[in-house]
């Protein structure tokens, strides 16, 4: 019967070539986006380079002060990360970095851009980067204010051009020469809390801003559990600290900051009225929405049509004896496989976006590909076109009277 159902399919998409080359183009251009966006979402949430223990890991990446009529709002400082946080019992490490700041620096005569990052010895204990050579700095080079550095891959090609090891050499940034004593494989941008050129310890900041005692400072944290099991138990111990907290100025009546997991760290507002996961996946469903809904409904307006076209094929079936339910279920059928050729089309027109998008190097570090989460998502966004296109043209059709239907042969 499916096999009968496909025949009849491609003959009806063959009848009207410039209606399906419509529908396809709506259905594959769709998807292509919803894809290429997916993709995106995915690297940023499901890459856990270089961050692999997320799942005993809760991240802290904003301190607030709220007031009657005012709010602070920022990344903590290093003291607040390290005294505080430091202070907690079911922690095993506190990984602590700054966010990357920009600088530049020369090699023959050639402007290179850097990003780099502070970070303390544990950072490094808890994150799992990739070495290509060399290793991290420890606690005695970081206590002793060492003016070493872990660079990335891309950054050792920029600055050492072609050669096949740096360890030992010296890379300038910010005025200041660094020893290179690892290097590690290139972390997206998108990845802020890890993502950098260069990675310092924090004792050799010019600006010594380690040493602030205030709550916000540029800084973020990582806490490690001893196992996923005790996540809850980290949690609510911050929150207790939290709590203790008193404000830093009388303006202020309460302070507010939050352990959380990696994607709700990421898409923390440091307002606790306001939700950031209920603000990014409520844009995310706006957009999927509004760019999905306009090619359904030219679908449904295009698939209308068709019925129309096809009232006399319907009525001969209707009077030899074909039920509703039988037409039904095959134009809905049809209006699937239809979508499929679409949703084919859009996936190859996907891959090729994703590479072209990877070559313009749009987003430092960031490899977009499709894998099965992106063509499980292709998949099911195919399947609600088909089925959500189909269902108010497939009803139109059954109600369709067998007389009339004959007669507009």
């Amino acid at each position: 019967m499916l096999k009968n159902y496909f025949k009849i399919a491609i003959a009806v998409l063959r009848r009207r070539k410039f209606f399906t080359f419509i529908s396809l183009f709506g259905i594959s251009f769709t998807l292509t986006i919803l894809l290429v966006l997916t993709a995106f979402i995915d690297k940023v949430v499901g890459d856990n380079y270089p961050d692999k223990k997320r799942d005993r890991s809760l991240y802290v990446s904003r301190v607030s002060q709220t007031g009657k009529n005012t709010m602070q709002s920022g990344p903590p400082s290093f003291y607040f990360l390290n005294h505080f946080a430091g202070s907690l019992k079911t922690p095993i490490k506190i990984g602590i970095s700054s966010g990357a700041n920009g600088t530049n620096t020369y090699v023959n005569n050639k402007k290179i851009a850097v990003n780099y990052k502070y970070t303390n010895a544990e950072y490094w204990e808890i994150l799992e980067y990739d070495f290509l050579e060399g290793k991290a700095f420890n606690k005695q080079q970081t206590d002793n204010a060492e003016k070493v550095t872990v660079i990335s891959a891309d950054m050792k090609k920029e600055y050492f051009g072609d050669d096949p090891t740096v360890v030992g050499k010296y890379i300038e940034a910010d005025n200041v020469k660094y020893r290179v004593i690892g290097v590690v494989n290139n972390v997206p941008v998108t990845s802020y809390m890890t993502y950098s050129d260069i990675y310092l310890p924090y004792t050799v900041a010019k600006d010594q801003g380690y040493k602030n005692k205030g709550y916000g400072g540029g800084y973020y944290g990582i806490l490690l559990a001893n196992s996923s099991a005790d996540l809850d138990k980290m949690h609510n111990e911050y929150e207790q600290m939290i709590k203790r907290l008193p404000v830093e100025d009388k303006q202020f009546t309460k302070v507010s900051s939050h352990a959380d997991t990696y994607v709700k760290s990421y898409v923390d507002t440091g307002d606790d009225n306001t939700s950031g996961t209920f603000i990014a996946v409520t844009a995310i469903s706006i957009f999927a929405f509004i760019l999905m809904i306009l090619p359904t409904l030219n679908l449904v307006n295009i698939n209308i049509t068709r019925i129309m076209e096809r009232s006399s094929e319907i009525g001969v079936r209707k009077a030899f004896g074909a039920s509703s339910k039988t037409l039904v279920y095959q134009f809905i059928v049809e209006n699937i496989i239809l979508t499929l050729l679409g949703g084919l089309i859009g996936v190859i027109l996907s891959v090729i976006a994703l590479q072209v998008i990877n070559g313009a190097h749009l987003i430092a570090n960031l490899e977009l590909t499709v894998n099965f989460t992106v063509l499980f998502i292709g998949l099911l966004v195919c399947l609600i076109f088909g089925l959500v296109s189909g269902v108010y043209p497939a009803w139109r059709m059954s109600k369709l009277n067998v007389v009339t239907a004959l007669k507009s042969q």
